[in-house]
């Protein structure tokens, strides 16, 4: 469903990829980890056309996006949803107006049907009846279910998680990771998620890439993760502070 190949990205002149390449499976949790700032959101803004590579090539069904005009990628855009890291609620909208955001303006359904539509994403995202709720009147667990109820609204094909587990406490995390889990099975469509969090990864995923010196250096089940040689997974999957990666 979704094809990077040699994909190459360098802001300042210093590289963030380099001849990275990585296919999804149409269906699958993938889940890439990877240090804090080894690359993982630059590859999500890759793959939903917010950033360009400066060399290579992203096909979304088939469709290069890397030579899309605008028109043609805001079509493909509408294949996606998100979970961004911080929720990125409107803090002026209620939680209505922001489940309902696109499906106000990229539809012609109607307030009734929008209302509806709304309660039945709240509904799969275990809240209900917080319609009429202002984000500062939420937890941060409802925040991200909230935002996670927003990015299923417009029924979309590919759902991207930038760090859904980062700002919340361990147990809310673990739920938030068992929504995850069980809205994939549900949907039955593309998940990508990157994370730093391994107990996560292994949580969600059917595959676990690892992003390491500006490229993917292996992917694999949550299992052949977990039981990897390479001494650079080794290092991360067990957490330790000592090994081949020592920067701060």
């Amino acid at each position: 469903m979704i094809q990077l190949t040699n994909i190459s990205k360098s802001f300042g002149g210093r590289y963030v990829l380099k001849n990275l390449n990585l296919a999804v499976k149409k269906g699958e949790s993938l889940v890439v980890i990877g240090r804090s700032g080894c690359g993982k959101s630059i590859l999500l803004k890759h793959i939903i056309g917010l950033v360009r590579p400066d060399e290579g090539n992203v096909l979304i069904d088939d469709v290069d996006i890397t030579v899309c005009g605008m028109k043609d990628m805001m079509n493909i855009r509408k294949k996606f949803g998100m979970l961004f890291q911080g929720a990125a609620l409107f803090d002026s909208m209620n939680v209505l107006e922001n489940v309902g955001f696109q499906l106000i303006e990229h539809t012609d359904l109607g307030e009734a049907e929008i209302k509806k539509r709304v309660s039945e994403c709240l509904k799969m995202v275990g809240l209900k009846g917080i319609e009429d709720l202002k984000p500062s009147e939420l937890s941060g667990g409802m925040k991200k279910r909230v935002a996670l109820a927003r990015a299923i609204a417009m029924s979309p094909e590919i759902i991207l998680f930038d760090e859904p587990t980062t700002g919340i406490d361990p147990i809310t995390g673990d739920t938030i990771n068992n929504l995850i889990r069980t809205l994939h099975e549900q949907l039955k469509i593309t998940f990508i998620t990157v994370t730093h969090d391994m107990k996560s990864a292994c949580r969600i995923a059917d595959r676990i890439a690892m992003l390491y010196g500006k490229k993917l250096v292996e992917i694999g089940t949550p299992e052949e993760m977990q039981n990897s040689k390479d001494p650079v997974v080794r290092q991360f999957v067990d957490g330790k502070a000592a090994g081949l990666d020592t920067a701060v």
